[in-house]
């Protein structure tokens, strides 16, 4: 009839969603919000929080040194332990930034940027020398031009809180003479020998280094090329990280002045 509207059908309209998917958006909606309310309202996991932190600062390159998480990081006169945990990652954030920035003068001016480097890893921050920067080919005795590096480098570390472990490393060729039966020797030798300079000439704290050897089990390049074992004769200084640090022995009696 000329005066009667016709009705639309659904697929004139281009397809209506069912009516049921409404409510389940609804229903999807509601469970999202509890559990963020739970979430919200759960106790803080310190772990979880700077995890959180340093994906943050790592990945979206926000939080940088001098901002704060939120203006209650101080609550009631005193830090809380969110703001801790930030302050302490920040400590380490530019302590690292700071050395890795060194290390790279320091190749600058001797002109080492293959045989000396510097990396992070899950342990911590790691300073590599090639044993031909440090010693000749069988030795545990410092080349005089490995004192000056060394001495600059120990500048560098007196100024961080870390404790050091120094890491010997050898190739798998063998060694056997009346000084050094095996390579065992020879790592933890050179290893300790650069732990003394570090000391008596870069005057850092006895108290947080610690030398070990590792002969040629903990290759990081493959032995079956002159390339490789040049890699694998290294020394490491490594900064441990707060986690191993906190696993190191401690002296009784510092414990013991420390509980009082």
């Amino acid at each position: 009839m000329p005066g009667k509207r016709r009705r639309r059908t659904a697929s004139e309209d281009g397809g209506a969603a069912p009516s049921w998917t409404t409510t389940y958006g609804d229903m999807v909606t509601l469970l999202l919000t509890f559990f963020v309310m739970l979430f919200a309202f759960s106790t803080l996991d310190a772990a979880r929080f700077q995890a959180l932190v340093v994906s943050l600062q790592g990945s979206l390159g926000v939080l940088d040194r001098g901002m704060t998480i939120s203006q209650e990081s101080v609550v009631g006169g005193r830090e809380s332990p969110q703001g801790q945990i930030y302050q302490q990652h920040l400590v380490a954030q530019d302590s690292a930034r700071d050395l890795f920035e060194a290390v790279w003068a320091l190749q600058e001016r001797f002109g080492l940027y293959e045989a000396f480097s510097i990396e992070t890893a899950e342990r911590g921050v790691i300073i590599h020398f090639t044993d031909r920067v440090l010693f000749d080919t069988g030795k545990a005795e410092l080349k005089p031009e490995a004192r000056e590096v060394l001495g600059a480098l120990a500048a560098e570390l007196a100024k961080l809180p870390h404790h050091i472990r120094v890491e010997g490393h050898t190739d798998n060729v063998p060694i056997n003479n009346s000084q050094f039966p095996s390579n065992w020797e020879l790592s933890v030798a050179r290893a300790v020998v650069v732990l003394r300079f570090l000391i008596n000439s870069g005057g850092l704290d006895p108290g947080r280094l610690s030398a070990v050897g590792y002969g040629e089990f903990r290759p990081i390049a493959s032995n079956e090329t002159p390339e490789g074992r040049a890699r694998n004769r290294r020394v490491d200084i490594v900064l441990l990280n707060d986690e191993l640090a906190a696993s190191e022995p401690v002296s009784a009696v510092l414990r013991q002045l420390g509980s009082l």
